[in-house]
């Protein structure tokens, strides 16, 4: 299925005025919205399509759309291309698809137990891995990975692929940055570490580890690692020892170490 940035349509939300940013995860091209459609496990809020497009497959589309009680919206090509993000690929035709456990990280703090453990994006620019490490998470229980809107791949065909359709009901929380996301932690109590690539005399083994009841463990990107102005603010730094010769994990094999040491250890 191909979608793009996550919810570029949309009402406002709730009290929060949650962003449909926050809400949705838009799927593009005729093919997939068709799919989108069909699949009863998605909840699909709306359909868009460009004015000048016809022809059976559209037909398609309106008629299993209207099935399902989804309302179908026409705009201008252009404006499409500009809600779909991809122009090559839209068809002329995308849906807004309804990610049930996304949501802004201000409004996970806000609630009378914040979730925790929970993992940070930093900087992660390929898609492959923030899908694996969406698909990990869920599969692990975390409540919730933050994934900033900046410094960050967006929530894209790739991810979705790379996911094997898990990002849809990922505990997705959203926010600008991966600063802005530590600051609002530290803030309200969390202890956050930096995973560091390997061992060193600065960090502590993960294993060896204390995990408090309010803990954030980021994970950087896959060139530059944990980002300085992020790397300022944590608690400490934890590592994944490895005896043999290697020089470091890909990001999401080391976020799948993580999430299942705090399985272990029945976090």
């Amino acid at each position: 299925m191909t979608c793009s940035r996550a919810g570029r349509l949309g009402d406002v939300g709730d009290k929060q005025a949650t962003s449909p940013k926050d809400r949705f995860l838009t799927v593009y091209g005729r093919k997939p919205v068709l799919e989108a459609l069909r699949d009863p496990a998605l909840d699909v809020d709306k359909v868009i399509m460009a004015d000048t497009v016809r022809g059976p497959a559209i037909a398609e589309i309106q008629r299993a759309a209207e099935a399902r009680g989804v309302p179908v919206r026409r705009a201008s090509a252009h404006r499409v291309k500009v809600l779909a993000g991809n122009g090559k690929q839209d068809q002329g035709v995308l849906a807004d698809v309804v990610a049930p456990r996304m949501r802004p990280l201000a409004a996970a703090l806000e609630g009378r137990t914040p979730p925790s453990p929970l993992l940070v994006l930093d900087g992660i620019t390929t898609s492959a891995n923030v899908g694996m490490i969406l698909r990990t998470a869920t599969a692990a229980g975390i409540p919730g990975v933050v994934v900033p809107r900046r410094g960050v791949a967006a929530l894209d065909p790739l991810v979705v692929k790379a996911s094997a359709g898990v990002a849809f009901r990922a505990p997705v929380l959203r926010c600008a940055t991966a600063v802005e996301a530590v600051e609002s932690l530290v803030e309200v109590g969390y202890t956050v570490y930096a995973l560091g690539a390997r061992a060193d005399a600065e960090s502590t083994s993960l294993f060896d580890t204390d995990v408090p009841s309010r803990v954030a463990f980021v994970l950087g990107g896959e060139t530059e690692g944990v980002s300085a102005a992020v790397a300022d603010l944590v608690a400490g730094w934890v590592s994944i020892p490895m005896p043999g010769d290697v020089e470091s994990l890909n990001v999401s094999a080391a976020a799948a170490v993580v999430c299942f040491d705090l399985v272990r250890r029945g976090r």
